[in-house]
């Protein structure tokens, strides 16, 4: 267990899970409670770049912030529609994205995924960045997403 995991499982009595070993906790044994399987669902959507399956995990009036944009919080997409607009931006402009070295964590409403993100731009550009993703759920659906990326300089 690495000392990021060990820690907020410590702190929060988190269910966090990193390579399939998982610790869990109270709060995902709860019938319809969020789990690390649901973050780990999620993210194999964003891998398949399937946004039908994606968009599955939001609620109707879901909230996504970017991790680039013009504003301190991302550009943000509010609605199921617009956020599905704004996902199809990723894949446009990385179309080979994937995300790996993943790890989740669930406490309650709330979810943290942890990931590398890899790809080639349009402009081929190679990427390659940590990130993570702080989410909030409602009755099993996604009701904000929230989307850091570390900045790497060249």
């Amino acid at each position: 267990m690495g000392l990021l995991t060990a820690l907020v499982t410590a702190l929060f009595g988190l269910t966090s899970t990193t390579g399939g070993a998982s610790v869990q906790s109270r709060a995902s044994e709860t019938p319809g409670a969020i789990t690390t399987a649901t973050l780990k669902g999620i993210l194999a959507a964003f891998n398949a770049h399937d946004l039908d399956a994606i968009m599955e995990f939001f609620s109707d009036d879901c909230e996504l912030l970017m991790p680039r944009g013009k504003e301190p919080w991302g550009t943000r997409y509010v609605g199921k529609p617009a956020v599905r607009e704004g996902l199809a931006t990723r894949f446009a402009g990385i179309p080979d994205v994937h995300y790996g070295d993943d790890d989740h964590w669930v406490a309650g409403n709330l979810g943290v995924s942890t990931w590398m993100l890899t790809g080639t731009s349009k402009t081929g550009d190679q990427i390659r960045v940590r990130g993570v993703d702080l989410l909030e759920f409602r009755n099993g659906k996604i009701v904000k997403k929230d989307s850091y990326w570390k900045l790497v300089e060249k």
